[in-house]
């Protein structure tokens, strides 16, 4: 799971997506990223049970997969907030 919250562009994922669910086409146009980055990213979060899916027709959206991980998530930014000199180290 942490594995998965270390990278910054997943992240910026949960972030958006702890402000609803989203299709992955939007996820793509937020990010200004390729289709196949963003799938990956999304795979490694939903592989680590931070995010689900649910498939309608063509469209898969995503959302995190419950109220604690919006709690984790609100953890690590304030961490993170709270001591950025430990970024540069």
């Amino acid at each position: 799971m942490f594995h998965a919250l270390r990278d910054p562009a997943r992240l910026r994922l949960l972030v958006l997506l702890s402000q609803g669910e989203r299709c992955v086409t939007e996820l793509v146009g937020f990010e200004q990223a390729k289709l196949g980055s963003i799938s990956a990213r999304l795979k490694v979060l939903h592989a680590a049970r931070l995010v689900k899916r649910r498939r309608e027709a063509k469209h898969v959206f995503y959302a995190l997969a419950d109220e604690h991980v919006l709690t984790l998530l609100q953890s690590v930014l304030t961490h993170a907030a709270e001591h950025p000199e430990a970024a540069s180290s």
